[in-house]
Formats: C-alpha cells, structure tokens, sequence
C-alpha cells in the first residue's frame, strides 16, 4: 500500500492538467479505474473539459470521495526528497485524489457498492466543474471532499468573492494627455479605495482579506492606456453580497465588475475523535446541492498549495489511505 499510493501520486502530478487543460488527468483516471472494476463516465462542465464520475453497478452512492483534478499554473513535475513529496499539485490535490482512490478500492474489496468517486474540473478558477455536476442528480448522504487541511477535519471555511474589474479608456500621446483618456487611473483609484477599506471581521474566521493578484494595462510608458484589468478576490467571513455592494458602491461609472464566482461562508460536518480546524481557503462544497452531511479532510498545508515548494510528507500521504478508508466506514456504519 505504501508503494501504491506514492507512486500513484507522482503518476498523477506528472500529469499536467492545469485549470482548462485537465482532460489528461481525466484521461489518466479512466484508464486507472476501469481495469479494477469501477464504471467511468465523462460530463463535460465545458468543452474538451470533463468531470469524471466512477460507480459501483446501479447502487445509488451514500457516499462520494471528490476533490478536483485542475491545478493552478506553472506545472512542475515530481520529485522525492528526504521523505517529502514536491510537484504542482502534491497536496492540492492529487496526492489526496490518489489516498481517495485506494481507499474507496479497500471499501469496495471489502464488499461495499455504495460508493462512487466524483472529480471535477475548474475548482481552481470559478468552480464549474462542480457547478455542472449538480446535473448528475447525485445525492448521497455523506460527501468527502479532499483538500490539504493539515490532517484535521474543517468545522468552517470562508467564503469567497472572486471580481473582474475592467476600464476602457482612449489612448493618446503621453505627451499630450489631454487628447486622450487614461483607463489606468480610475482603476488606481478603485484599488486603492479597495485596499484601504476596513472590511468585516467575525468571531470564528476572523478578518475579511482582500488580494490583488492580477493587474495589466498599457502598451508602452509614451502611450495613455485605453485598458486596464484588474483580478480582486476577497476571502469572506460574513456576507458575500455586502462585499459586493460595498465595491459597487465604490466603483467609478468607468469601471465595470464582473462576479466571477460567490459565496458565503460554510459550516461543515466533523465525527467525534477527529482533530478540527477552521480554513480560509475556499471549496467545491458550497456548489455541489445535495441533502447529505460535508466532510472536508486531507493531509498536507495550503500553505504550501499554489508556491512553488508545493509538497507533501509522504508520512502524511500513506497515513492518509487509511484515515479516508476509516472516515467512510464510520459514517456508512
């Protein structure tokens, strides 16, 4: 089982399938699953972009193992160094996909079919893989979604708030500003607004933090810039849609936002024996509509998630198979 679920982990990060392009690890999950018996189908949540859905006959599933099969960019592939697995998705996610997958094997060989395995696309931008895997009708009681908690199950993550904000300007000679309209500096003006604004804090998750990661405008420094783009995500501890009243009512007549994704805050599920943490980090879990309990569990750090040191301890990985396989058992018993 140790050699199993290592090397299954490094095939799978040596699979490139960055957010657009995860049709190889879907490909690669087909390939590794139907040999053992699962029944694999593809749902594209968009073109060339498939969900992967893995069942067990036509027993309807009480549990589902999920996480998601994009990464975020650059791709590095696996390396094996003093006892820590390192490359683009180590513990965000496949190295968890991989615990998920010999751990729902081990329920299935002890004669369990009423699991299934449902990994989607997209969870790394704007959450449409399990947006459009809501038309599977999957309902099952439990769902146990795989991220790098640092081995301890999730009572509350944040919320999110993902913006695009865009200007559109006319260019001109810089020497003659004048003649032109800057896109840039209504832009400047919203951010920093933006940046300086005290936002909400609340007891459990704490403060609302607020990123810039993406800014571009211009051609050149002699050019006034007729565009400018802006990517704003706030981590959210209260309402989502007050955050974005706030911006709106910020927000310049030159400037428009664009929700890219929304949603609140989540209360998740924990069984007694388990260590517990809150997270600031966003999931699929507030997108995926079902009736059943959410279970939000993997090993790893995100802190270490989307750096270029991403990693795993392989302690931690093997360990993993097992407490996947023992979590399901208690909640199916």
């Amino acid at each position: 089982m140790t050699h199993d679920v290592v090397s299954l982990a490094v095939d799978m990060i040596n699979t490139e399938s960055i957010s657009g392009n995860e049709a190889p690890m879907a490909h690669f999950l087909r390939d590794y699953l139907e040999p053992r018996g699962w029944q694999v189908s593809f749902h594209e949540a968009a073109p060339g972009r498939p969900n992967v859905l893995a069942r067990r006959g036509d027993t309807p599933p009480r549990l589902v193992f999920n996480s998601h099969i994009d990464t975020v960019p650059p791709f590095f592939p696996a390396s094996i160094q003093d006892g820590t697995l390192y490359g683009r998705g180590a513990c965000d996610t496949k190295s968890l996909i991989a615990a998920q997958l010999l751990a729902a094997q081990a329920l299935v060989d002890a004669g369990r079919d009423d699991i299934a395995l449902l990994y989607v696309v997209g969870e790394e931008v704007d959450h449409i893989g399990m947006i459009e895997a809501n038309k599977l009708g999957l309902n099952p009681e439990f769902l146990i979604v795989g991220e790098p908690t640092e081995s301890k199950l999730v009572t509350r993550q944040k919320g999110i708030l993902k913006l695009n904000l865009t200007c559109e300007g006319k260019a001109a000679h810089s020497g003659y500003p004048h003649t032109g309209r800057s896109a840039l500096e209504p832009m400047l003006d919203l951010l920093e607004q933006i940046r300086k604004h005290e936002w909400p804090a609340e007891t459990k998750l704490g403060e609302t933090t607020v990123n810039i990661g993406v800014l571009k405008s211009g051609k050149a420094a002699n050019i006034v810039p007729d565009h400018a783009y802006a990517e704003v995500l706030f981590r959210v501890v209260t309402d989502q849609a007050e955050i974005l009243a706030e911006v709106e009512r910020m927000t310049p007549p030159e400037v428009t936002v664009k929700v890219v994704a929304a949603n609140n805050p989540v209360e998740l599920n924990t069984v007694e024996g388990y260590p517990t943490t809150v997270v600031s980090f966003n999931t699929d879990i507030p997108y995926f509509t079902f009736d059943g309990k959410a279970f939000l569990w993997g090993a790893g750090s995100i802190t270490d998630a989307h750096t270029a040191g991403e990693k795993i301890e392989v302690a931690d990985l093997i360990a993993a198979v097992d407490i996947y396989r023992t979590l399901a058992e208690s909640l199916l018993d």
